[in-house]
């Protein structure tokens, strides 16, 4: 078992001051701004507190009434029981990016490990009841994007969340998760094995106290994480006023780039990507697409992406996007050499390739993720 690092110092005052009333990251970062320290506010009068822009006498009184009630010592207990670390912003190991936006999480209960390469982050968000389209796309970007060495963000929601985090684990790659609700529970809860997986590759992220519920006012604040920590949120499939959207928002009001992957336009779910494009996001149809338009940052990656890799051969044309065609090898070539442009179902290539139900469901996963084939309602597969 990996050793759980260490939290940051005096995180009990920092989670006794967050757990206060009418104290969010908002006036957390005001009063820490004034008094200079955390010990300094814990330990400021009525009147002093008034001085904070923004705080009345109510409020006042509230902070000082209950800036010491939470049990941040059974917190601390609970963390360590389920291998829960919790850094706040003043420590180094914070991440840089999430500290730039305007309201950042005073401190992050982690499970799972941060690291400098998170740093280099794209954000991949879409609605939950997506399309297999979206969930391909999703997958896809997501692999070959991990597989350039990018950490890939998102919420381990049903749907497009969930086919980003698969993606990104397929590749072997970094991925973190920020959840809606405390880290002593998995939402949805049908994606605890999910939860474990991204744990043990990148880390679940949650602002919210251990035992928290996966309310619904709870998703809305988590999604300026989502984007705070990336570079760039990438929005697959979303309608209008869906938590994708405020995702894309929150990016935008944090200077960070907005991508949007086209889709069918006469899907209800498409609206949000293409209002986005209309609005000036990169239409994304393939890794290059990322590279542009993170610029600079781009630029620096284009010789070290997945699609430049040795293992790269040469590029192919689809209906949508380029796919990288690879240098196919053992099982995956023989079930690629199986398929033609007219669909063909699994049982049908388990029977012509003759290997085993597990071996070809492992190639089409594969070969899927690296975009080389589609997979049809009834489990039909085709290549592109």
């Amino acid at each position: 078992m990996a050793q759980v690092p260490e939290n940051s110092a005096e995180i009990e005052k920092w989670l006794k001051l967050i757990r206060a009333d009418e104290v969010g990251p908002v006036t957390f970062g005001k009063l820490l701004q004034r008094f200079g320290s955390v010990d300094a506010v814990l330990g400021a009068s009525v009147s002093s507190l008034m001085k904070v822009e923004g705080v009345g006498s109510k409020t006042a009184e509230r902070i000082a009434a209950s800036r010491g009630k939470f049990d941040s010592g059974a917190e601390l207990e609970r963390a360590g029981k389920l291998g829960v670390w919790i850094v706040h912003m003043e420590d180094p190991r914070y991440p840089p990016a999430l500290r730039q936006i305007y309201d950042p999480p005073p401190v992050l209960y982690i499970k799972g490990t941060l690291d400098r390469a998170d740093n280099l982050a794209v954000g991949i968000v879409g609605c939950r009841r997506c399309s297999l389209y979206g969930q391909e796309q999703a997958s896809r970007l997501a692999h070959l994007l991990a597989a350039s060495g990018f950490t890939i963000v998102s919420g381990m929601a049903r749907g497009i969340d969930t086919a980003a985090h698969t993606g990104t684990l397929a590749a072997l790659g970094r991925t973190l998760a920020v959840q809606g609700c405390g880290l002593s529970r998995v939402f949805p809860p049908e994606n605890a094995k999910l939860f474990e997986l991204i744990s043990a590759s990148g880390a679940c992220i949650s602002e919210l106290p251990l035992q928290a519920e996966p309310l619904a006012e709870n998703f809305p604040p988590r999604n300026r994480i989502i984007a705070g920590l990336s570079l760039g949120t990438i929005v697959v499939e979303a309608g209008p006023r869906s938590g994708a959207m405020i995702t894309a928002q929150a990016a935008l009001e944090s200077n960070r780039e907005v991508m949007a992957v086209p889709g069918k336009v006469d899907s209800p779910v498409s609206h949000g990507p293409h209002q986005l494009i209309k609005q000036g996001a990169k239409l994304i149809e393939t890794v290059e697409d990322v590279m542009e338009a993170l610029g600079y940052i781009g630029e620096q990656l284009k010789d070290h992406t997945a699609l430049t890799a040795k293992e790269t051969t040469e590029k192919v044309e689809t209906p949508l996007f380029e796919a990288t065609r690879f240098n196919l090898k053992g099982h995956e070539k023989t079930v690629y050499e199986a398929l033609g442009k007219e669909p063909l179902h699994i049982d049908q290539l388990i029977a012509d390739t003759d290997l085993a139900a597990g071996t070809v469901n492992a190639s089409v996963v594969s070969l899927r993720l690296k975009g080389l084939i589609r997979q049809l309602p009834g489990n039909l597969f085709s290549k592109r």
